[in-house]
C-alpha cells in the first residue's frame, strides 16, 4: 500500500519524495522498489512531528512546501495534489487541504470519516477557509460540511511554526492534529475534488481497497 502512495507522489513531478517511519521492515520495502525512506524517532505524537524530523534533518528545512500524504491512500490520483500545490503557489494560507462530497448519513455518522466545515461552498469557490474539523458531531451539522481529506500542504514557515505549538485542547479530544493549526489561529484552506479516494482504517476498507486495486 505504501508503495503504491510514494508512485502517486512520484508521478506528480512535484519534488522529492520520502517515506517517513520508524518500521525497518518498511525502509526496506521502499528501498527494495527503488524509493527513498527515512528511519524517524518511534516516540512521534503526530505525523506532523515525523514529516518535520525528516524536513528538519534530510533536508535542512530548505523546501519551501512540504506535502504530507498518508500511506493509507493507495488510490489517490496524483491530479489532485498538483491541484494542491498550484493553490499554494497564491501564497493565500498557511495550510492546505482537500475534501470530498460525503456519502449520505452513513459517512455522517462514521467517526472514521473526518469532517471540515469550510466558510464557503468550495464547489464554486474551489478553496475556502476550514471553520471546524471533527469526527462526530454534538448537533445538527451546519453546511457546507465535507468529507476531508488527508493530505497536508504546509509552507516552510507553517511546518516549523506547527510543530514547536503545544497540543490543543480539540486536537487531544477528538484525536486530529490540524485542530492544533486552526485554534492557534493559523489559516487552512480547503480545496474541493470531484473523487474520494479511500483512506483505509480498518478491516473492510482493506478488502474494499484491494477489490478497487484489482479492477482498475
Amino acid at each position: 500500500m505504501i508503495i503504491h502512495v510514494y508512485e502517486i507522489a512520484k508521478k506528480t513531478n512535484i519534488g522529492e519524495v520520502f517515506v517517513a517511519t520508524p518500521d525497518e521492515e518498511i525502509v526496506k520495502i521502499v528501498k527494495k522498489n527503488g524509493g527513498k525512506a527515512v528511519i524517524t524517532k518511534k516516540e512521534h505524537e503526530t505525523g506532523t512531528d515525523r514529516i518535520f524530523e525528516v524536513f528538519e534533518k534530510e533536508l535542512k528545512k530548505n523546501p519551501k512546501l512540504i506535502i504530507n500524504l498518508q500511506g493509507d491512500m493507495p488510490n489517490l490520483n496524483p491530479s489532485v495534489i498538483k491541484h494542491l500545490v498550484d493553490h499554494m503557489k497564491k501564497n493565500t494560507c498557511e495550510i492546505g487541504t482537500l475534501a470530498s462530497n460525503l456519502d449520505g448519513e452513513i459517512e455522517k455518522k462514521d467517526n472514521n470519516v473526518v469532517k471540515v466545515i469550510t466558510e464557503k461552498n468550495i464547489k464554486k469557490k474551489e478553496f475556502s477557509r476550514a471553520i471546524d474539523f471533527f469526527r462526530v458531531s454534538q448537533s445538527s451539522i451546519v453546511d457546507p460540511v465535507y468529507h476531508h481529506i488527508g493530505i497536508y500542504a504546509f509552507t516552510n514557515e507553517a511546518l516549523i511554526r506547527y510543530v514547536n505549538l503545544k497540543r490543543s485542547k480539540l486536537e487531544v479530544e477528538r484525536k486530529l492534529e490540524q485542530l492544533r493549526a486552526l485554534e492557534n489561529k493559523m489559516r487552512i484552506e480547503v480545496g474541493y475534488i470531484d473523487q474520494c479516494p479511500l483512506s483505509v482504517d480498518t478491516e473492510a476498507d482493506l478488502i474494499k481497497i484491494k477489490k478497487l486495486m484489482v479492477n482498475s
